[in-house]
């Protein structure tokens, strides 16, 4: 039994005194508890008890008071292969207080959930130094694409020709005899053969004790942990290779007649070729990350700050909210912030995804890294620091691009085992050549050992997931797409059914004047002028989109009234209007005979009609409509060519839902739904197509962006930090969730490339390099070939995950998009 010990857990949701009773029972029923003592003041609790802390971890989450956890990244240094990440993953998960453990091969980190109280993030990182490891807490402020990166792949580099200078002369005097007889009697003349063999030794060893050393630095502890990774495997195989061919110089006697060969240029080549693959490899994975360098990159330095009547030049660290800020024109926007003075039009292309400028004036909110255009802005800042848009969305594209998809997990329980039992199968392949080769079997057994250790490295199935999510969830945020939650990129491609809010979604949310109607002679603009005027009076949604359709310059009104449930009345410039309803023209003796078809029409595609009339004569029908979004149509049609089938879930009038969706071609509609029907439609849904993806806008649809299988949602640009989806659209544009299933679905048939490849190579190429094509071929593979293909696995994989990186939009959106909208006649 374990020794007992006392530890402090911070517990969440305690709202009062009572609850720390149920806190202390919760805690005190768990086995191996001897005392618990809570304090609601400092919300922490003092628990002694000599079993897991696992088991109070689940007292309180059963009891509705979690314990407080807390999120660390560690940059983890020494990971070659995917045996790396389990290993990493099991050492970190062995601390009790850890409740998750993320590691990324591709960024070389962790991300660490764990109980806070219990551990911190110098404990986890001395975890990972004694598994093998060594990792530090990363800063907060540094972005995972560091200059580590670049640094790293210039030392390999320098390592890389400093081995091939020496390998060459190896390789050289070796295979060139091999290769050209003349040449090979030109050394047994002229250097002779022990001579070339103790040359190869001493360059052959000044190699393996330089350049190549980190292999068994790393390498050799592993294996002795019982923990062998790639570096083990090269490890063992040019150590095997070396030290035969020691033997076989210094000791020939000892080995059996006719087997003693050297082989220096195997075990020379191997590191050269390898340590090449690590430079590409370096090189590619520093490119996966340039979505997140680029975004912050967009951040200015500096901003003009105004002080005491003058603008002044300020590091962007000292802004705070309220300070008033100057942007010239052509210069990027350093915080969020809000227009007080000025109008010009802003590129928010590099937050939106949206190519085309957007207008601002006076009370338009703009985001801090979008380009200012010719006209000068004065604004407040309103939100700055790690509170910003940009900062927001570098955070969640950093999250997406650590996150571990559930396709991952399949390759973690095979890498798991998968270098023992490499090792097993190179013992075995040793074997067999030793008892059923031809003579002299030492030789070939040992080539064929070395051979299969060497091209089974599982590097390429570590690299084949995170590569392509880095690379794919990058560039999605370029196009303004951010997947908050990783499994959300692998459940999208797997969609079959689209479901839609209707107001703010599909539609602007709110109403326009759709069509202006005259009859009896009336002038459409003088009518449209008098009612504008009459309806500024009101504060009615409808009524605002009556004015706002009208002139600046409005007439003056008298004798305003409001008629509930009819409509209003006014006097303007001696003429009596009324508008409103059939009800209210019935009432006053108007006759509408000649508008009643147009109303009828307009009322069927989902317009609220209006009638006017002007001393008592009908002058016009006026149909208000809540307009569809720019883009809606195109986007429809393109989820539907992709194979989804489209629903409507809304709370508006069936009859207007309806013949919005048949205007859109939608599949399937529900109307009329409060909040809890819309989770129940989504549940009918669900079970009728499959899973079932919900596009709101990510506020009052908050219950159904979280029942759904992936909740989309639709923001506005300054509203990313959504908790309740799990891919926020940064345009309001539905384009942008074709675009967002067009990454996903190309992302994921990358990784199934990517996996594909290395496992299909290791399956295909270690029975090769056994030797099972040697009755067919009389060859051998050789280990330095072995050693070459092992490494452009995993470049290609590399590679691969690279041409993500020109995935272009499903569906770009046009600058038409953007003209102003004019009511039509």
């Amino acid at each position: 039994m374990a020794a007992p010990q006392t530890t402090q857990l911070k517990i969440s949701g305690m709202g009062c005194a009572s609850c720390v009773g149920r806190v202390e029972t919760a805690l005190r029923d768990v086995p191996g508890v001897s005392d618990a003592s809570v304090n609601f003041a400092t919300e922490t609790a003092q628990v002694t008890y000599d079993g897991q802390v696992s088991g109070l971890i689940n007292a309180l989450s059963h009891a509705g008071y979690p314990a407080a956890t807390r999120q660390t990244t560690l940059k983890i240094a020494g990971m070659s292969c995917a045996s790396c990440v389990s290993r990493i993953e099991h050492a970190l998960k062995a601390d009790p207080a850890v409740v998750e453990a993320q590691v990324n091969l591709a960024t070389e980190s962790a991300r660490v959930t764990y109980v806070d109280g219990v551990t911190d993030p110098q404990m986890l990182a001395k975890r990972c130094k004694d598994a093998g490891y060594p990792a530090r807490v990363a800063d907060t402020a540094e972005p995972q694409t560091d200059q580590a990166k670049t640094k790293e792949a210039h030392a390999l580099t320098r390592a890389t020709v400093l081995a091939a200078i020496l390998a060459l002369p190896v390789f050289v005097l070796e295979m060139g005899g091999h290769m050209i007889p003349a040449f090979h009697h030109w050394v047994q003349a002229s250097i002779g053969t022990q001579n070339s063999h103790l040359i190869q030794f001493a360059l052959t060893s000044v190699l393996l004790l330089g350049p190549g050393r980190v292999f068994y630095v790393k390498g050799i502890p592993a294996l002795l942990r019982g923990t062998p990774d790639m570096n083990a495997l090269v490890a063992l195989g040019t150590g095997a290779a070396y030290l035969f061919s020691v033997t076989a110089t210094f000791a020939p006697q000892i080995l059996p007649q006719g087997s003693a060969n050297v082989y220096f240029e195997a075990a020379s080549v191997i590191v050269v070729l390898i340590l090449l693959g690590r430079v590409m490899e370096a090189r590619a994975k520093g490119r996966t990350g340039a979505a997140i360098r680029k975004l912050v990159g967009l951040q200015p330095k500096t901003a003009r700050v105004e002080m005491d009547g003058a603008f002044v030049d300020r590091p962007i660290a000292d802004i705070t909210v309220g300070d008033i800020l100057q942007i010239r024109p052509g210069e990027r926007v350093p915080v969020d912030g809000e227009v007080l003075e000025g109008t010009s039009y802003v590129d928010e292309s590099m937050i939106t995804g949206e190519p085309v400028p957007v207008g601002k004036s006076p009370a338009d909110q703009v985001v801090g890294g979008t380009v200012n255009g010719t006209g000068a802005l004065r604004l407040r800042a309103t939100r700055v620091g790690a509170d910003t848009v940009l900062a927001q969305v570098i955070r969640m594209v950093e999250q997406a691009q650590g996150a571990k998809l559930p396709i991952q997990g399949l390759v973690d329980r095979i890498t798991a085992w998968f270098v023992p039992v490499v090792i097993a199968v190179a013992l075995l392949t040793i074997a067999v050549w030793l008892i059923f080769g031809p003579a002299p079997a030492l030789p070939m057994a040992l080539v064929t050992g070395v051979s299969v250790l060497i091209i089974a490295c599982p590097c390429a199935m570590g690299l084949a997931t995170p590569t392509s999510i880095m690379v794919g969830t990058g560039r999605a945020a370029e196009l303004g797409v951010l997947f908050r939650k990783g499994d959300a990129l692998q459940q999208l491609q797997q969609a079959r059914v689209i479901a839609l809010d209707k107001t703010g979604t599909l539609t602007l949310g709110r109403p326009e004047l759709e069509s202006v109607t005259t009859v009896n002679g009336f002038d459409r603009d003088e009518v449209l002028r008098l009612a504008a005027a009459v309806e500024a009076q009101s504060e009615h949604p409808i009524a605002t989109a009556i004015t706002r359709a009208g002139p600046a310059d409005l007439p003056a009104i008298s004798a305003f009234e409001s008629l509930t449930g009819l409509g209003v009345q006014a006097k303007v410039e001696g003429h009596d209007l009324l508008i409103g309803s059939p009800r209210l023209m019935a009432q006053n003796e108007v006759n509408l005979s000649d508008l009643t078809t147009e109303a009828d029409l307009r009322a069927n595609e989902g317009a609220t009609p209006l009638f006017v009339a002007v001393d008592g004569q009908a002058a016009a029908l006026l149909a208000v409509s809540d307009p569809v979004k720019p883009g809606t149509r195109d986007a429809l049609e393109r989820l539907h060519a992709m194979g989804l089938k489209l629903a409507m879930v809304t709370g508006d009038n069936a009859r207007t839902a309806q013949a919005l969706a048949d205007r859109l071609g939608i599949d399937h509609v529900t109307a009329e739904v409060l909040p809890d029907g819309k989770l129940a439609a989504i549940t009918a849904l669900r079970e009728q197509f499959g899973t079932l993806a919900f596009v709101g806008d990510g506020i009052n649809d908050a219950p159904a962006l979280a029942a759904a299988d992936i909740g989309v949602a639709i923001g506005t640009g300054t509203d990313v930090a959504i908790e309740t989806a799990d891919v926020v659209l940064m345009s309001g544009d539905l384009r942008g969730v074709a675009n967002a299933v067009e990454i996903s679905r190309r992302t994921m048939r990358n990784i199934r490339q990517n996996l594909g490849w290395a496992f299909g190579y290791n399956i295909l190429l270690i029975p090769v390099a056994a030797g099972v094509m040697y009755p067919v071929s009389g060859h051998l593979l050789s280990p330095a070939l072995a050693a070459g293909a092992m490494a452009l696995s995993s470049v290609f994989v590399v590679s691969n995950a690279l041409r993500l990186r020109r995935v272009r939009a499903a569906l770009p959106e046009s600058p038409q998009d953007h003209k102003s909208q004019t009511v039509t006649p």
